[in-house]
């Protein structure tokens, strides 16, 4: 009866330690890179990069500063 209960034990401890450390599935690969963060080719920038805004900056709000 020991014999079955050890085979038993040793078969869920390799399942558990297989599925812990073991070659990841399909689903779960593509789980895991939908996680990760991806960047974006284009979007809003900040207006200390927008050549326009920066352009804007040369005749705005400087005349306090003449003085």
């Amino acid at each position: 009866m020991a014999l079955p209960l050890a085979l038993l034990g040793v078969m869920a401890l390799a399942y558990l330690l297989w599925r812990a450390f073991g070659p990841q599935s399909e689903e779960s690969h593509r789980r895991e890179h939908a996680r990760t963060p991806q960047r974006r080719s284009s979007g809003p920038i900040g207006p200390d990069d927008d050549p326009e805004f920066l352009a804007g900056l040369d005749g705005r709000g400087d005349s306090h500063h003449d003085e």
